[in-house]
C-alpha cells in the first residue's frame, strides 16, 4: 500500500562556518603536525563542502567560533577530546530543539494538528538517552500521549530511508495512521582528534541537521508525493569498508578509500533489477536523491548508473551548503525537490555500514 508524503521540514543549526574556518579549527586539534597541517587544506577542498552548521558554534564579539570549552586546542599527541559521556550529555540537550524545528515545519505543511499524529519514528545515529528524543518530542510537540514510538538507531547515512520504511509498514498495517518521522543528527559532537586519514576525512565532511516527514495513507490528491516501495541490498564481504563505532571519546567513523569503487562495481545490477520490479528503468527517474557521502561517492553513482552530472546537482548543492548531515541529508534533498517541483518518480539512494545499499521510490 502506498503512503502519501503530506509534509516535509528541515532544520540546520543557527550558526555555520565556511571551509577556511573549518581548516583552522582542524589544525588546532593536531599537535605539532607540520606535514599533516599542510595537507589539510587540500583535503578539505576535495570534500566540496563550503559551509557547515554545528550546535557547537557560538557568536562571540560578532565572530562565529567553536565552543572552546568543548573542543580544547591539542597540547599533546595523547589528547583525544571530550569523553563519550560528555558528548552524549550535550546531545541530550541539543538534539530535541533542532528536531522540533524540523517537525513543526513538516506538521505545518501537512496541515495536520499535532494531536492527529498516531506514530512517531525517530532516526538518529549520533546520540542516545532514555527517556529520550521520542518522549521529549511527544511532550514539546503536544502529540497525543498514546502516540506509538519507534526508534531507528545507528543505521548511518541512509537512516532516513529506514525510517520511511517503518512509516510505510505502519500505514500498510493501519491505513488511518498518521506517522511523523524525525531524523536528528549532531555529527559535530563526534569530531576526532589526531591524524588518522580515515577519520580526518570524516571530520572534514560531517555536520549537524534535522529533517522531518509526515506520512499517511495514500491520498486522492495526485499532487502529493507517494512513497511506494523501499529496498535494501547487503554487499558481500564489505563490512570493513565503512564503520561507525562507539569509543571512549565519541563515535568514530571510518570510510575506506575502496567504497567508491565498490559502489561503482556493485550498484548498477541491483538498481536496474530493483526498479524493474516496479516497471521502471533508470531513465524513468526524474529526481535522484542520492546521499552525498562525498564527491567520490557521487561520481561513483554517476559512473555506475551512467547518469549525467546534472542528475546529482541537488545532492552536490546540499553537500556544499550544509555538509554531510548523516540521515537528515536526504530529507534536505527532498525539500529541494518539493520546492523546485522536480518531476517524479524520485529515487532515494544511500549507503551505510555493511556495506549496505538502501533505496526508496517516491512517485
Amino acid at each position: 500500500m502506498p503512503a502519501s508524503i503530506l509534509g516535509l521540514g528541515v532544520a540546520a543549526p543557527p550558526h555555520s562556518i565556511e571551509r577556511d574556518q573549518s581548516i583552522a579549527f582542524a589544525q588546532k586539534l593536531l599537535f605539532e603536525p607540520p606535514r599533516e597541517a599542510r595537507v589539510l587544506p587540500a583535503l578539505y577542498r576535495m570534500t566540496s563542502v563550503q559551509r557547515r552548521g554545528s550546535v557547537l558554534l557560538e557568536e562571540t564579539d560578532g565572530a562565529i567560533i567553536v565552543d572552546q570549552n568543548f573542543y580544547c586546542e591539542a597540547d599533546s599527541n595523547d589528547q583525544f577530546g571530550p569523553t563519550t559521556k560528555t558528548r552524549s550529555d550535550l546531545y541530550s540537550c541539543q538534539a530535541v530543539p533542532l528536531g522540533r524545528i524540523a517537525a513543526e515545519a513538516a506538521l505545518s505543511e501537512s496541515q495536520l494538528a499535532s494531536s492527529e499524529i498516531t506514530h512517531l519514528v525517530v532516526v538518529t545515529c549520533t546520540g542516545f538517552y532514555a527517556p529520550g528524543v521520542d518522549v521529549e518530542l511527544i511532550e514539546q510537540l503536544q502529540l497525543h500521549p498514546e502516540t506509538q514510538r519507534v526508534q531507528v538507531g545507528f543505521m548511518g547515512c541512509h537512516g532516513a530511508i529506514n525510517g520511511l520504511r517503518v512509516a510505510l509498514g505502519l500505514v500498510a498495517a493501519e491505513p488511518n495512521a498518521k506517522v511523523l518521522v524525525v531524523s536528528i543528527e549532531l555529527c559535530s559532537l563526534h569530531y576526532q582528534y589526531g591524524w588518522d586519514p580515515d577519520r580526518v576525512v570524516s571530520n572534514a565532511i560531517f555536520a549537524d541537521g534535522a529533517g522531518a516527514v509526515v506520512v499517511a495513507g495514500d491520498s486522492a490528491d495526485d499532487s502529493l508525493p507517494s512513497l511506494t516501495a523501499t529496498g535494501s541490498r547487503l554487499v558481500a564481504d564489505t563490512k570493513y569498508a565503512m564503520t561507525w563505532r562507539i569509543g571512549d571519546h565519541g563515535y568514530a567513523m571510518t570510510l575506506s578509500a575502496e567504497v567508491p569503487g565498490l559502489i561503482e562495481a556493485k550498484l548498477l545490477d541491483y538498481i536496474g533489477d530493483w526498479l524493474g520490479r516496479s516497471g521502471l528503468t533508470i531513465g524513468d527517474i526524474g529526481g535522484w536523491a542520492v546521499h552525498p557521502g562525498g564527491p567520490r561517492i557521487l561520481r561513483a553513482v554517476e559512473t555506475s548508473l551512467q547518469l549525467s552530472e546534472s542528475a546529482l546537482a541537488t545532492s552536490r548543492k546540499v553537500l556544499a551548503e550544509h555538509g554531510n548531515m548523516s540521515s537528515a541529508t536526504m530529507i534536505f534533498i527532498l525539500r529541494h525537490f518539493m520546492d523546485q517541483s522536480v518531476k517524479r518518480p524520485w529515487l532515494m539512494l544511500g549507503f551505510g555500514p555493511g556495506l549496505e545499499i538502501e533505496v526508496a521510490l517516491i512517485r
